[in-house]
């Protein structure tokens, strides 16, 4: 059986980060940029800009602003969580908005490269996610996966999919989109 590990994403870890996200097409142009970045900085940074933006954003940050997943020691997945507050564009979406005033770490993305798809990463992920948090100090986490009646495909994974979230024990809050619903973890 393969040995499975998560860790926080650490200024050391950037090499395994970026292996993550070279073998995904929209990952290797994203670096989690999308929820963090103004738009058109975001549109502009397409590719080498936001992946500048995310590696001084790990090596400058706070706190990591997620965690990798390594499988037999080779880097296999990567999440994004951080304080809701981080995500500048969490705050203007509609469908997404603040429930309340509760202050909530948020997993936005998910990359999971080729190899290691179909094999239970994204559930991994979200438990070391969420340990991560609680570990920081986080009281809830939240997450904004998709809830549609349809096969996805990759690139409309990155935020998660319902079942998975509620297989980790979060709960749905909130749905102004059919597909979309905000769902918590209280820690």
């Amino acid at each position: 059986m393969a040995a499975l590990r998560i860790e926080p994403a650490s200024p050391q870890r950037l090499d395994d980060i970026a292996a993550v996200m070279s073998d995904c097409g929209d990952a290797s142009h994203c670096w989690c940029a999308f929820w963090s970045r103004p738009r058109a900085d975001f549109r502009s940074g397409w590719g080498e800009g936001n992946k500048r933006w995310f590696m001084r954003r790990v090596r400058t940050a706070a706190h990591p602003p997620g965690v990798v997943a390594y499988v037999d020691d080779e880097p296999a997945g990567w999440c994004a969580i951080a304080p809701r507050s981080d995500h500048l564009r969490l705050a203007n979406s509609r469908n997404l908005a603040p429930v309340d005033e509760l202050p909530v770490w948020s997993i936005t993305c998910f990359v999971v490269a080729k190899r290691f798809r179909r094999q239970g990463l994204m559930r991994a992920l979200i438990d070391g996610a969420v340990a991560f948090a609680a570990r920081q100090g986080a009281k809830c986490v939240e997450a904004y996966p998709l809830d549609a009646p349809r096969k996805l495909n990759s690139g409309e994974l990155f935020v998660g999919r319902l079942s998975a979230f509620e297989a980790a024990g979060f709960r749905e809050v909130m749905r102004r989109s059919p597909t979309r619903p905000i769902v918590r973890r209280h820690l």
